[in-house]
């Protein structure tokens, strides 16, 4: 990855739709997505993007140098005179228009793939920078990233390798055409001023021509779509439903239907006007037929040789080229995202993604050594009108198990994700030893934390990273397996994706076992706060029992909250939490919460009614069988 820099104090950010408001002349330019993309061009590689504009100069410039040469050949001809010096340099103007046209396109490309590659690291870094994950699950940071992340994947437009060629030959022709209106100062005074001035007019009469605004939610919608069926079609994981169930077809006519729906936004927003094109017409229609007109004139009264005549006739033809070029579209679309990258930056160091989780000072080593505490604890996701927690209070003595059950959306995954301050409550406080947990440095909290998710991360890396990503002894990682239960596999430098060269795949058990290797290593490391959710979901019955069994001996002494859909699981745990919207309303063990005859009795007994073969109720059940029954006699 390439060294990342801050992005420098006077980087100007612009908002989504451009607008910097009322400032300075000075700042507004400043301020304009062009002017921050050259300036991030320049400021990711100076030396490069040095050469890549005096390329553009020196192109833009050889076509007025051939229109002269030209006129002076013909000039030449008309007088008899001598040919050999218009024909030289004739030649090596074409000879460099030839030569420097491949050099740019190469320059451009390295110059894009430099940028683009900053840009990303950049990205990467502000996207990583919260400590907690609202920021990835907020609606509005959502489509920030999204316009951010794939502007460069050619979903929106062509990748910035290939936009820099475009927005090039753009320049050059911009520069072509200033440089052949200058030859027409040798013609009168006034010439470039009318014809340039006419050409560069339509820039602003159809200046609305090519503004798209790549941030609404309708157009990140439909790139969030599009994207979206492009991945299934190409990535594993869906591949085989994809084909059991013959959606090939379909799924090829709904990436073809959300990529129309995109296109056809931008057609949409970028439409010719009517009516400005009209007044373009009119404007270079007059301002064409005045310079002739005069130019023809003079030409008949013998004032202007015809080597003359041909040199600013063909320069005020080629002063066409301030209007049309590369411009108006590929570098709107290269500026956007640019734009984009840096508004996430913004957003991110800014605070307002994160909900206010930042750490503390206190130190956690050690801790918990008394206990931790839900104290009426109320959250609500962003975006979100109804509480998930609401007003939970619950302790966690110290060195315990305790097993959080309930129904689908009661809370239960919510409360790991404040434990583990990937959230912070909304109101309440989660307390550890009576010190409020936002006040706990956050760094030092989550070394003693340690976690198995229901989504755990199956990382396409070694058997060795995905059980120790940042390191360890071999002997380290053996030890963590063997005690998850996979001490079968074998290979530690291994990759874990049969997309790599030798690399494999494990089945959903061997995967669980891995993601349960990493909690253990990280207890041997001195985790003390250990988060199981569902972590046995996967492995048979008879799996289940020993890694069980085993993980409760490894973690001795820890504070362990499990989440769990099955009895033989659950009944383990030293007490029993039932929550139900938002709060505690059983507390217990698996006995007293049967004998209470509460909730969890009565799930209980649903769950066994379904099992009428035999089947122990503690060998393989869940609760969400349960959850069925429950809502239905409900």
């Amino acid at each position: 990855m390439h060294r990342v820099s801050d992005p420098a104090p006077d980087e100007p950010v612009p908002d989504r739709r451009g607008n910097p408001g009322k400032r300075s002349p000075t700042v507004l330019l400043r301020a304009r997505r062009e002017w921050v993309f050259f300036a991030t061009l320049w400021r990711s590689r100076p030396g490069l993007t040095a050469l890549w504009w005096a390329l553009i100069v020196f192109q833009g410039v050889l076509p007025a140098a051939f229109v002269v040469a030209v006129g002076v050949l013909i000039g030449a001809v008309a007088d008899n005179g001598p040919l050999l010096t218009p024909l030289l340099l004739i030649g090596a103007v074409f000879v460099l228009m030839q030569v420097l046209t491949p050099l740019q396109n190469q320059v451009g490309s390295l110059l894009g793939s430099y940028v683009s590659d900053r840009l990303h690291d950049r990205l990467l870094v502000a996207a990583g920078a919260p400590e907690g994950v609202a920021h990835l699950e907020n609606r509005a940071h959502m489509d920030e990233l999204t316009s951010a992340r794939d502007f460069d994947l050619g979903m929106t437009g062509p990748p910035l390798h290939l936009s820099m060629g475009i927005i090039a030959g753009g320049l050059v022709e911009a520069v072509s055409g200033l440089a052949q209106a200058v030859v027409l100062a040798a013609y009168a005074w006034w010439a470039p001023f009318l014809v340039g001035g006419a050409w560069l007019s339509t820039h602003w009469l159809l200046r609305e021509s090519s503004q798209w605004d790549r941030n609404t939610g309708e157009v990140l919608d439909a790139q969030r779509r599009a994207e979206y069926s492009y991945r299934l079609a190409v990535d594993s994981p869906a591949a085989k439903e994809i084909r059991l169930f013959g959606l090939a077809s379909w799924l090829t006519d709904r990436f073809a239907s959300d990529r129309r729906t995109l296109v056809e936004l931008r057609w949409h927003a970028t439409r010719l006007r009517q009516k400005p094109m009209r007044w373009a017409v009119v404007v270079l229609a007059v301002s064409g037929g005045l310079f002739f007109w005069s130019l023809g004139r003079d030409a008949a009264s013998g004032a202007v040789g015809l080597g003359q005549v041909s040199t600013f006739a063909y320069a005020a033809v080629g002063a066409s080229a301030l209007a049309f070029g590369g411009l108006n579209w590929a570098l709107s679309l290269a500026a956007d995202g640019v734009a984009s990258v840096l508004r996430v930056e913004g957003t991110m160091s800014s605070g307002s993604a994160v909900r206010g989780v930042v750490s503390g000072q206190t130190p956690a080593e050690g801790m918990p050594a008394v206990g931790i505490r839900f104290r009426d604890v109320a959250f609500t996701y962003p975006g979100m009108s109804k509480p998930v927690l609401d007003g939970l209070d619950l302790t966690v003595p110290a060195g315990s198990s305790l097993a959080v059950v309930g129904v689908n959306g009661a809370g239960k995954s919510t409360l790991v994700k404040l434990l583990c301050r990937l959230y912070d409550p909304v109101s309440g406080r989660i307390e550890v030893d009576g010190t409020d947990l936002r006040d706990l440095d956050l760094e030092s909290w989550r070394r003693r934390t340690s976690a198995i998710f229901q989504d755990f991360v199956r990382y396409e890396l070694s058997l060795r990273d995905n059980v120790a990503p940042l390191g360890a002894a071999p002997e380290e990682v053996i030890e963590a397996l063997t005690t998850a239960g996979a001490a079968d596999l074998r290979g530690l430098d291994r990759i874990l994706s049969p997309g790599y060269e030798n690399g494999t795949d494990l089945s959903g058990g061997q995967w669980q076992r891995v993601a349960l290797a990493r909690v253990l290593h990280a207890v041997n490391r001195g985790a003390g706060v250990i988060v199981l959710d569902e972590p046995t979901a996967q492995l048979d019955v008879r799996g289940e029992a020993e890694v069980f069994d085993r993980v409760l001996e490894a973690t001795r002494g820890c504070t362990t909250v499990l989440i769990s859909h099955r009895f033989s699981t659950v009944r383990r745990a030293d007490r029993i939490c039932v929550i139900d919207r938002g709060r505690v309303v059983e507390l217990g063990s698996h006995d007293e919460l049967m004998a209470l005859g509460g909730t969890y009795r009565r799930l209980f007994e649903l769950q066994a009614a379904r099992f009428d073969d035999g089947t122990p109720l503690d060998a393989n059940t869940r609760f969400d069988d349960e959850q069925d029954g429950a809502d239905r006699a409900g």
